[in-house]
């Protein structure tokens, strides 16, 4: 199990500028991107035990993480 945060800006590091144009000038990706960071911040806290919960909730958790992460993916890759 990694309890290694998954930042954004650690998981593309090319595309810094680019998600933070895409956050002001498009509303649906800043939603995606805020989505994200708030289910990222759940599962790291879910992974530190901060919060401690069952494991198929933390599955569930990363599931959605990873389907946010793919479509943020797809709107960078639109514009590449």
């Amino acid at each position: 199990m990694s309890n290694t945060p998954h930042e954004l800006h650690e998981e593309f590091p090319q595309d810094a500028d680019r998600i933070h144009a895409l956050k002001t000038s498009d509303a649906h990706f800043a939603k995606l991107v805020e989505g994200y960071h708030e289910v990222n911040r759940a599962v790291h806290r879910m992974e530190t035990n901060i919060e401690a919960v069952a494991d198929a909730v933390l599955e569930d958790f990363k599931k959605q993480r990873l389907e946010l992460k793919d479509k943020i993916a797809s709107a960078l890759a639109k514009l590449a």
